[in-house]
C-alpha cells in the first residue's frame, strides 16, 4: 500500500472511528456517513485538498485489514470505534475459538477480571494466533495470546459481532471463558 493510501487510511480511521465530530461528520446508528461528506471534510485540510471519492473507494478496495466498508454512497468503519455513543452491530455466532493478543503485564488482570472493551465499544478478537500476536505487538513487544472459548461465551449470552474477515467483536468476556495460550 502506497504512502498516500496509508495516510488516507489513517485519516479515515481517525474521522470515522474516533473524531467524526471534529470534522463535522454525522454517523448514523450503524456508523455510516456519506462518502461525499467525508471527502468534503477531509479536503478542507491541506494534505487532502485534492481527495476524490474514487481515491477513497480505491483505498477501501485495497485495504489488507478490512477496516472500512462501502455500501453505495456510504462508508463506515467496521470496528475500533472510540466515539461516544454505540455503533450498532448485528449479532452473529462466532467460531468455536477466538484469540486475543495483549501485553504480558495485562494477562493476570485479564484472567482475573475478564476481557473488557476499555475505551472502545467492543472487545477485539482475532480468528488465529498470528493475527492476535500482531495486534498485541502494537501494545507491547512482550506479547501473550489468550484463547477465548467463544462458543461457551456465546452460549452463556455474551454478544459477538463480525467486525471483519479476521476480526470479531464481543461484549465483555468473563474470565471463565479465557485461557492463557502457552504455545
Amino acid at each position: 500500500m502506497g504512502t498516500r493510501r496509508i495516510g488516507l487510511s489513517k485519516a479515515v480511521s481517525w474521522a470515522l472511528r474516533h473524531r467524526p465530530d471534529q470534522l463535522g461528520l454525522e454517523l448514523d446508528a450503524a456508523g455510516w456517513t456519506s462518502i461525499d461528506a467525508l471527502v468534503a471534510e477531509l479536503a478542507r485540510h491541506h494534505r487532502w485538498r485534492d481527495l476524490t471519492r474514487a481515491e477513497v473507494r480505491e483505498m477501501v478496495a485495497h485495504q489488507t485489514k478490512q477496516r472500512f466498508e462501502i455500501d453505495g454512497d456510504r462508508i463506515r468503519a467496521l470496528y475500533g470505534h472510540s466515539v461516544a455513543g454505540h455503533i450498532d452491530k448485528e449479532p452473529a455466532e462466532p467460531p468455536t475459538v477466538l484469540y486475543h493478543g495483549t501485553s504480558a503485564q495485562a494477562v493476570a488482570d485479564i484472567l482475573r477480571h475478564g476481557l473488557r472493551p476499555m475505551r472502545r465499544h467492543y472487545v477485539h478478537l482475532s480468528t488465529d494466533r498470528d493475527s492476535a500476536r500482531q495486534v498485541g505487538w502494537r501494545k507491547s513487544p512482550d506479547v501473550r495470546v489468550l484463547v477465548v472459548d467463544a462458543a461457551g461465551a456465546y452460549a452463556a449470552g455474551v454478544g459477538f459481532y463480525l467486525g471483519a474477515e479476521q476480526v470479531w467483536l464481543a461484549d465483555a468476556i468473563p474470565p471463565r471463558f479465557l485461557e492463557f495460550d502457552e504455545s
